[in-house]
């Protein structure tokens, strides 16, 4: 599941940023969004908007960067935001699975 969520976040990424630049340096778990990718905060925002298409609102980007530091921000890697997704979508079949539904919710 990981790795599959891993290859999307790439696609995200290729697409916000770049082939050109992406190719040049391959996209892993332990890539950082701002050292290695020298992602700005609009293409955050970017990002997040797609894997809020991808995801739903269930993974909010946005939420999730702000339950960080500045320094763990700045040091965030692809490999938490993937966990980050795994754990939220994990929960959302479970729930599914169990018969609840986020819509009912509210």
């Amino acid at each position: 599941m990981a790795t599959d969520i891993l290859a999307e976040i790439t696609g995200m990424l290729v697409e916000i940023v770049g082939d050109e630049y992406l190719l040049a340096e391959e996209v892993t778990m332990k890539t950082t969004f701002n050292e290695d990718l020298a992602l700005e905060s609009i293409e955050f925002v970017a990002l997040a908007e797609l894997l809020h298409h991808r995801y739903g609102a269930q993974v909010d980007l946005m939420g999730f960067l702000a339950e960080k530091d500045m320094d763990a921000i700045l040091a965030m890697s692809v490999g938490e935001l993937v966990t980050h997704i795994g754990r939220i979508t994990h929960t959302s079949l479970a729930r599914a699975a169990a018969g609840g539904s986020p819509a009912s919710a509210g």
